[in-house]
């Protein structure tokens, strides 16, 4: 007889670490994403100064806007931020991988 509940708990854990491991690769893309895009104006990380003094480190983002609002900023285009932000406007994909990891980062 097979022990049901022992099933359901693997199952249950395979799922959560499924789970996991895709949310740890919508981080590790978001971080790339702004490693290439946003890092030379930007503190992305969880310390440090951003190198241009206007533009907000990312850990801070938290405490201007719930983070998980900025999805329609970056679906239509940022066309706000700091005076010299470029306008990016970046596919779902991404945003998704973006938010994934400014969440992780946030202070």
């Amino acid at each position: 007889m097979i022990p049901w509940r022992s099933v359901l708990l693997a199952c249950s854990l395979g799922l959560s670490l499924q789970s996991a491991l895709a949310q740890e690769g919508r981080v590790q893309r978001g971080l790339t994403f702004a490693q290439v895009h946003c890092a030379q104006c930007h503190a992305i990380g969880r310390f440090g100064e951003s190198p241009l003094a206007e533009a907000p480190p990312f850990r801070t983002l938290g405490d201007r806007y719930p983070v998980e609002s900025l999805a329609e900023a970056f679906a239509e285009g940022i066309t706000t931020g700091h005076p010299s932000m470029p306008e990016f406007q970046l596919d779902v994909a991404q945003i998704n991988d973006l938010l994934a990891y400014l969440q992780s980062v946030q202070e």
